[in-house]
């Protein structure tokens, strides 16, 4: 072989041994962004999430695999929700890691005082789980006494004034990270705006104290869109925050029009640069405000989500 020859196959073997390099580095890096462990790292990327709250998912992680394959893929946040003096779920976490995703627990305090939590009534308790949260070591999405600014839990809006929450909060993620805790990432949830609300400034602990921001709302009615529903609060916590905004439990129901609004939410999401959604994946049937939310059961829907999926994840930055 000449030795013109030989320099040409040189640099062609250093390129394709550069671009393997490259493409096992980004791959990995792709990979392992939200299971690197202890540190609570989470991935600021509009739309990157997809998540899911299911029924009796703590007991089995059935019915989330159940909802991976109807959309085509398996979720990247797994909602669930803890009453006060629960334990951590460390099976349901463990199983949410092995399938790439990040657990994310409401911790409803139930009957608590925020007044008893702030004074540390309940410290054994709070450390108790931080170590559990600890123990884990890959990241935990933490929220505590969610949808402070509605009215319909002893936590909230004119049950509870707004300071002794936001006491409450803070002590909460200062025993956590007493604890060693860093692998919990902070949501503060509200409710998105409505005629039952508060002023959500009234409600917010200070930015060193949050992570990401928690919108919950959902589609009602057929005048429903993503505007008129998040829109207002959107712009309330941007006035308050650039923290990362999660939409951190939603839905469509059928009276509001499942299949017309799958669209606007993926769309709505890209446009407000959030990092993803919860879809709440359950079947309630008690009136406007308690529909039917799953996609399974409703084909049409099920079509419209998994197509506005692949868009969408092909969409972000």
């Amino acid at each position: 072989m000449r030795s013109s020859d030989r320099l040409i196959v040189a640099v062609v073997l250093l390129a394709l041994s550069a671009l393997v390099v490259f493409y096992v580095v980004v791959h990995h890096h792709s990979q392992a962004v939200i299971q690197h462990a202890g540190n609570g790292k989470l991935v600021d990327k509009t739309g990157y999430y997809v998540g899911v709250a299911e029924a009796n998912e703590v007991g089995s992680y059935k019915p989330i695999n159940q909802f991976a394959s109807a959309i085509g893929q398996q979720p990247n946040i797994v909602l669930y929700y803890s009453a006060w003096d629960d334990p951590f779920e460390v099976r349901l976490a463990t199983e949410a890691h092995a399938h790439g995703a990040v657990p994310f627990v409401q911790m409803n305090p139930g009957r608590v005082k925020m007044a008893a939590v702030a004074a540390g009534r309940y410290d054994a308790y709070l450390r108790s789980y931080a170590d559990q949260v600890r123990a884990y070591r890959h990241p935990v999405l933490v929220g505590f006494a969610p949808e402070m600014n509605g009215s319909w839990d002893s936590w909230g809006w004119h049950n509870t004034r707004p300071a002794t929450w936001v006491a409450a909060w803070r002590h909460v993620v200062t025993v956590f990270r007493q604890q060693g805790a860093s692998n919990a990432a902070w949501v503060w949830t509200v409710n998105a705006n409505s005629n039952g609300t508060g002023p959500i400034q009234d409600w917010w602990p200070g930015a060193s104290y949050v992570t990401w921001v928690g919108i919950d709302g959902y589609y009602f009615y057929s005048a429903s869109t993503f505007v008129s529903t998040f829109g207002p609060t959107i712009n309330q916590v941007r006035a308050l925050t650039s923290k990362p905004v999660l939409l951190s439990e939603t839905g469509i129901g059928q009276v509001a029009g499942q299949v017309a609004k799958i669209p606007d939410l993926f769309a709505g999401i890209q446009a407000a640069q959030l990092v993803g959604f919860v879809w709440f994946d359950q079947a309630q049937n008690q009136g406007i405000y308690h529909q039917d939310w799953r996609l399974e059961n409703h084909p049409a829907a099920l079509a419209a989500f998994r197509s506005e999926l692949r868009a969408y994840q092909n969409a972000g930055p």
